[in-house]
């Protein structure tokens, strides 16, 4: 065998063998995704198109400023180039780490949830936005009181003797169990937790991360 021979030998085993660590590599990075099973949530407040192919789900505290800050920074852009195109849907999970008064925000959205389901977004984005700054964040702002005029400007329409007895008599515990056992089953660890088709997001205000896996999702 001549030297030019050996040289195209060592050279196609070389390239095999980057092929093969290149594979290796990828496979890596898909297996360093932390994939989660979703599957009960026909139930849950969602927006947008039921059929579209992309699900979104959002694990959140009404008493999280990040959370707030996601609905500012993230929401937007998202609703718009994917949600209301029909590409994705979004659905919301309470998660209770910030205690009573995130209980009580939970108990709220899910009273207005059943009562008028038309109504909960609306509801949804103005208990963020009756969030103070992060300054006074660990003043006490959610109240029976303070969601009842929420409640009078954002859904009107719902019963509010029901509304107060699902606040201060639990009548939706039922309904935030169901979102505490989800926050449990899936081990979330921080809000917000955005979760695309099944796929849990490093960094939710990482944008271009989300519409990436939005696409992969969409090509497959």
């Amino acid at each position: 065998m001549n030297n030019k021979n050996i040289v195209m030998i060592t050279i196609g085993v070389f390239a095999i063998i980057v092929a093969l660590v290149l594979v290796f590599n990828n496979n890596g990075k898909d297996d360093d995704q932390t994939k989660v099973s979703l599957d009960e949530l026909e139930n849950q407040p969602t927006l947008g198109n039921e059929n579209a192919p992309i699900s979104i789900v959002e694990f959140g505290d009404y008493k999280c400023p990040s959370c707030k800050a996601w609905g500012v920074k993230v929401f937007p852009k998202l609703k718009e180039e994917f949600i209301d195109t029909g590409k994705a849907k979004l659905t919301y999970i309470n998660v209770l780490f910030h205690g009573n008064e995130s209980k009580l925000a939970a108990l709220a959205s899910e009273s207005v949830f059943k009562q008028d389901p038309e109504s909960f977004w609306a509801f949804h984005q103005g208990v963020f936005d009756a969030q103070p700054s992060t300054q006074n964040h660990d003043e006490e702002w959610v109240t029976t009181d303070s969601l009842v005029e929420i409640a009078e400007a954002y859904a009107p329409n719902i019963n509010f003797e029901q509304f107060k007895k699902d606040i201060d008599q639990e009548g939706t515990l039922a309904e935030v169990d169901i979102d505490n056992q989800l926050v449990e089953d899936v081990n979330i660890q921080f809000t917000p937790t955005i979760i695309i088709n099944g796929v849990m997001l490093d960094d939710p205000f990482d944008y271009n991360a989300i519409a990436a896996e939005i696409e992969k999702g969409l090509d497959s």
